[in-house]
């Protein structure tokens, strides 16, 4: 079985914010971006297509030509609860200074752990190779793209933010 996924492109957010579940606006370099994705993925057919329902990933789905792609909540980004669209300056108390120690297993303030987004995105996983599928793409974001090749064993998840994929890339696991 080959899973695709594809990172969202790039969002309208600056530079060192959480937006992490927030639905947030897409750059003005969209069609470009999207435009790249498409031609990435030409000649390739997929047997189902899924998405994750914020606007980022259903916006390059369709654009893609994919406007039925199942929406799954399983494939949303880390929810960084409080800390949503806050700066990482912003973050200096002793909360932050405990989650930025143990990132893998403490949550944020009123979110989830990157554990946690790990477990969901597993789960997600396991269904999906269940299916009686040959090749499927994935649309989603790079917390979910990171942790499904953590599930492939193409590295730890200690070395999670050392493979954060880049907006527009796609990536081809094997199982």
């Amino acid at each position: 079985m080959e899973i695709y996924l594809v990172r969202h492109t790039s969002v309208d957010v600056p530079f060192g914010y959480t937006y992490g579940q927030t639905d947030v606006e897409l750059n003005d370099t969209f069609e470009e971006e999207a435009e790249d994705v498409k031609k990435n993925l030409a000649g390739l057919v997929f047997d189902n297509v899924w998405c994750s329902p914020l606007t980022r990933c259903v916006r390059l789905a369709d654009y893609c030509g994919y406007p039925n792609a199942i929406r799954d909540e399983r494939i949303k980004e880390l929810n960084f609860g409080e800390w949503e669209m806050k700066s990482w300056h912003e973050l200096n108390d002793d909360r932050s200074k405990s989650w930025f120690e143990n990132w893998i297993n403490m949550p944020a303030p009123g979110g989830e752990s990157f554990n946690d987004q790990y477990k969901r995105v597993a789960v997600f996983l396991d269904e999906v190779r269940q299916g009686n599928y040959r090749r499927v793409c994935v649309f989603a974001h790079g917390g979910v793209l990171t942790n499904a090749r953590i599930y492939a064993g193409e590295y730890s998840i200690e070395k999670a933010f050392e493979n954060i994929p880049a907006y527009g890339e796609v990536i081809k696991l094997q199982f």
